[in-house]
């Protein structure tokens, strides 16, 4: 396992994090994962066992009860909490009253401090806001983050599904108002959506900040368990919850060449899909997670997976997304200041 920095922190974590959507299987989240305590456990352990210290978590999966079970297996399994990186979510709605949502100042404080509860630690390492609050103002958001940093409950803040402008607009509040700014962005990128290329990975790379990428696999699409002819294996989880949206005609193209390419390297599609991520400069850790034991022990061995310079242009070129404005006129225009590096 290899680890690389967050962002600008200094922090190390591991290429590949834990993702616990499939922990609990309450409410809207039933159709991703309905594991329980003891699968848990082992879910947990494989993951620590492999190098993998980086474990992310939202308060809106399963009602909190994913974050409730991730952290009564850090102590069943008595891991140091120290050598962990846990990442938690707050945003979404956790009760039927007009402000159990948003990223208000009251939501905020009440939350940070339920899943501090839940999972049973005094302090988050990444608390990351699960997405833009069109209700709140964002300096609002960003002053209250700011105190959750300085109270000692937070050590590091994350954003998460937000638009290039909406996060630029915080990080320059953050610098000019001298507050606790954003480290990372969690975002969804796989290679049959790159949508993330056109505005925000130059971003991030501008500004510093890691990438986290959530459904590496396009929601199953890249597991290799689908065909073109529109069969799947029963149980597969596009079945029953086709999410997130996926240019079909495109992934299967991808998939074209993914099968052959895994068959001659001796490792599966998904593999070869996480690898290609892996492979990414902007990306920092891959969050994978999983309904069943083998399912996590076939997408760790992608850290083993290595692509060539030949792979990487076949892939890249049955891939790529189609030019967009102003993406082609700042290329055209941007011709006489090219550096000859």
């Amino acid at each position: 396992m290899k680890y690389k920095l967050l962002g600008n922190t200094g922090l190390k974590v591991s290429e590949l994090c834990l993702g616990t959507m499939t922990f609990g299987g309450k409410g809207y989240f039933s159709a991703v994962g309905s594991l329980q305590q003891e699968t848990v456990d082992e879910i947990v352990k494989t993951s620590v066992d492999a190098g993998i210290n980086f474990i992310d978590t939202a308060n809106v999966y399963s009602e909190g009860w994913s974050e409730e079970l991730t952290g009564q297996a850090i102590l069943n399994l008595g891991l140091k909490r120290d050598d962990l990186i846990i990442a938690t979510k707050v945003r979404g709605k956790m009760g039927e009253g007009p402000n159990d949502s948003g990223l208000t100042r009251k939501h905020i404080m009440q939350q940070v401090d339920l899943s501090l509860k839940r999972l049973k630690t005094d302090y988050i390492d990444l608390y990351q806001i699960h997405s833009y609050d069109p209700l709140t103002p964002l300096e609002d958001t960003m002053e209250t983050l700011n105190d959750i940093v300085k109270s000692g409950k937070v050590r590091y803040l994350g954003a998460s599904n937000m638009a290039a402008w909406q996060l630029m607009k915080a990080l320059a509040h953050s610098k000019y108002s001298r507050l606790a700014r954003f480290v990372s962005l969690q975002a969804y990128y796989t290679i049959a959506g790159r949508d993330l290329e056109r505005e925000l990975i130059p971003l991030l790379n501008d500004q510093q900040l890691g990438l986290l990428i959530w459904s590496p696999l396009a929601g199953g699409l890249l597991s290799g368990k689908y065909s073109r002819a529109g069969e799947s294996q029963a149980g597969v989880r596009r079945a029953n919850f086709d999410f997130p949206p996926v240019n079909k005609e495109r992934a299967f193209n991808i998939l074209d060449i993914l099968h052959p390419m895994a068959e001659t390297k001796g490792c599966s599609v998904a593999q070869l899909a996480l690898a290609w991520l892996l492979h990414q400069s902007a990306v920092t850790s891959v969050i994978i997670g999983a309904n069943k034991l083998e399912q996590l022990h076939d997408n760790l061995k992608s850290i083993h997976v290595t692509l060539t310079d030949e792979d990487l242009i076949r892939l890249n070129e049955v891939s790529t997304l189609p030019q967009e404005y102003p993406g082609w006129m700042l290329e055209r225009t941007g011709l006489d200041r090219k550096t000859d590096a």
